[in-house]
């Protein structure tokens, strides 16, 4: 009897230490692995920061209140956060607009009613980024009223085409007799010393579009927006007609040498700008005479904007005079730049004949 309890203890004792071994090497199996997904978790948290950038990383550190600063901060310089493109036709136009001139419309309403719409005239979409940076060009002169309108309708059409753009009313000084084209030259100038704009609407003050599918944009040949006017009977005048508002990008411009300078008075540059156009291999766009209409506003002929008794002469010998007269000639002086809060009005002297 005593060898039996001699033998179990030892058995006891031989499976005591087996067991505490077993426990021993299950323990330090899992402290092996438990410090190997540390390495791995450590690794891939270090591998996160290095492909995020370093504005996101710096964020992620800050407080609340510096995240919000750094918000806002991102805001005001406008640098985008990988918006994807616009698309080519927004979702947002609506196609036929009512327009009317019998009710007087202020300053102070389209402020209110256009709030995203920056000091200067100035606008880009914030949930896409838009395909083309617009700058519109106004020439002007003792307009203001016609001014309210233009502003009224074309800034929530301008929106809903989801554009990148500016407006630039570009006011002859004095009371000499008015050069239109010669201002169109100096917005496009003075348009540049703002922006990086790739895309020119050149636009009559009293013209509004009615259809905002009409897209105020260039195309891959220069563009004639104002096709079907209420004062032609909402019909084309004759083929070549270029008047009233058209569209050109920067290369298109620049390859006619932008509009002539000596037309002075009313009539004859619209002509001269088609003949530069057909000159250069290139032909006008139009949208549908649908899509294309306008009302214009009814107004008396401008005093010192009479017709040019030149114009037909000048309009004949466009291939001769293009490459000597436009923007390679243009010369002017700013008298005054301000910014309102709907538009950028420059005041210029333009010389006289």
């Amino acid at each position: 009897m005593p060898g039996d309890s001699a033998v179990n203890f030892n058995v006891l004792h031989r499976t005591c230490k087996l067991v505490v071994l077993l426990c021993f090497l299950h323990i330090s199996v899992t402290l092996i692995f438990y410090v190997r997904s540390l390495d791995i978790r450590f690794a891939f948290v270090q591998n996160q920061q290095s492909n995020t950038p370093a504005n996101v990383r710096s964020t992620n550190l800050t407080t609340k209140e510096e995240a919000k600063d750094d918000k806002i901060q991102v805001k005001v310089e406008g640098s985008p956060k990988n918006l994807e493109k616009c698309p080519e036709t927004s979702p947002l136009l609506v196609g036929p607009l009512r327009v009317e001139f019998s009710s007087p419309v202020s300053l102070e309403q389209t402020r209110k009613e256009n709030p995203n719409v920056e000091v200067g005239g100035r606008f880009r979409p914030t949930d896409c980024e838009a395909l083309q940076k617009v700058a519109l060009i106004i020439p002007f002169r003792n307009r203001d009223e016609h001014l309210k309108y233009w502003l009224y309708y074309l800034h929530p059409i301008l929106q809903r085409q989801q554009l990148d753009y500016g407006v630039y009313v570009i006011n002859q000084d004095g009371d000499e007799i008015f050069n239109r084209a010669k201002l169109l030259n100096v917005g496009y100038t003075e348009a540049l010393k703002e922006y990086d704009y790739d895309c020119f609407i050149f636009s009559d003050v009293d013209l509004i579009p009615m259809d905002d599918r009409n897209t105020y944009k260039c195309f891959s040949q220069p563009r004639h927006l104002s096709v079907s006017m209420d004062k032609f009977g909402f019909r084309l005048p004759y083929n070549q007609y270029f008047g009233g508002v058209s569209s050109m990008s920067k290369q298109q411009y620049l390859k006619i040498n932008g509009f002539p300078n000596n037309y002075w008075g009313w009539g004859g540059e619209d002509d001269d700008i088609y003949n530069r156009v057909a000159s250069k291999g290139m032909s006008i766009s139009r949208p549908d005479g649908t899509v294309g209409k306008c009302r214009m506003i009814r107004h008396d002929r401008d005093k010192q904007n009479e017709p040019n008794p030149q114009r037909f002469d000048r309009i004949a010998h466009t291939r001769e005079t293009m490459h000597k007269d436009g923007i390679n000639s243009l010369s002017y002086k700013v008298v005054k730049i301000e910014k309102e809060p709907l538009y950028t009005k420059i005041t210029v002297d333009v010389g006289k004949p």
